[in-house]
């Protein structure tokens, strides 16, 4: 009796754990993904400068339907199918890193940004 609950308590944990999110339909492709991610990563960054006067910037949402042309739900189920797989999603979001880093050193004259460990900031 024991060994029967003890296989059925296994047999519930690993179907528990094959949970696999359903592709939508409206599927955004990874290259298009990894341009919304690098986008809401900017959108975000200038979000927290304050530069003196106050800057109306768009919103995520608005940022997605007019640079885009798709609906916060769309990229809400894009993500959370991509973020199933975690080793596509890392992927995706190195991407993302790779291209702000060379944002970064093309702005900051070719230069790459080098730590400050006086300061515990990027100089």
């Amino acid at each position: 009796m024991k060994k029967g609950i003890l296989f059925i308590a296994v047999l519930l944990f690993l179907s528990c754990n094959n949970s696999v999110i359903e592709k939508p339909n409206n599927l955004i492709d990874e290259d298009q993904m990894v341009e919304i991610l690098y986008d809401i990563a900017v959108l975000d960054a200038m979000r927290t400068q304050n530069f003196g006067a106050p800057v109306a910037y768009p919103t995520t949402t608005e940022m997605l339907k007019t640079k885009h042309k798709i609906d916060s739900l769309t990229f809400a189920k894009s993500a959370k199918y991509y973020a199933a797989d975690y080793k596509k999603y890392r992927k995706m979001y190195e991407e993302v890193k790779v291209r702000l880093e060379e944002e970064t050193t093309k702005l900051n004259g070719g230069q790459p940004l080098t730590p400050n460990p006086e300061q515990g900031i990027v100089k």
